[in-house]
């Protein structure tokens, strides 16, 4: 059943745009699957889906290696990054990256394909997302690194 559901969840976001777990949760009901929106939101990590920019402004869930593109790759990554974070800053062993709304789970999705020295894990929101780091240094460090991808903003 499990892996029905997240077949039906991958054909649905190819067909329509959506961009939100409630809306999938409707798509799912409408196909025939009683499931709830917690069970919505775990397949959406383990289907590692992000919300994506389309070109007309709005934003719809796809697949992390949708459209060919693998979730390794360091250029999606640095594409990605560039057009979601405004800032990263730092305090004691946590990090912030604050991104535009909507835009924290696709990059938090693409640094955790990264690998990265001295991650404890990351937790993602709307528009940001938080790195654990093992020590302030790391952080830090981190910090600088993170900040080279930044697009400068007028």
């Amino acid at each position: 059943m499990k892996s029905a559901r997240h077949q039906a969840i991958l054909d649905l976001i190819d067909k329509y745009p959506i961009d939100r777990q409630e809306d999938l949760l409707e798509h799912l009901r409408r196909e025939g699957f009683d499931v709830t929106q917690a069970t919505v939101s775990r397949d959406i990590r383990e289907l590692r889906l992000v919300k994506t920019a389309t070109g007309d402004g709005h934003y719809r869930y796809m697949s992390a290696s949708g459209a060919g593109k693998t979730a390794h790759s360091p250029n999606r990554f640095e594409t990605i990054f560039r057009e979601s974070v405004l800032k990263v800053d730092c305090a004691g062993h946590m990090v912030l990256v604050k991104c535009f709304s909507g835009m924290a789970n696709a990059a938090c999705e693409v640094f955790d394909a990264q690998t990265w020295k001295d991650v404890v894990g990351t937790l993602s929101g709307d528009d940001t997302f938080f790195i654990l780091m093992r020590t302030e240094e790391a952080a830090a460090e981190i910090t600088c690194q993170l900040q080279q991808y930044i697009m400068p903003r007028a």
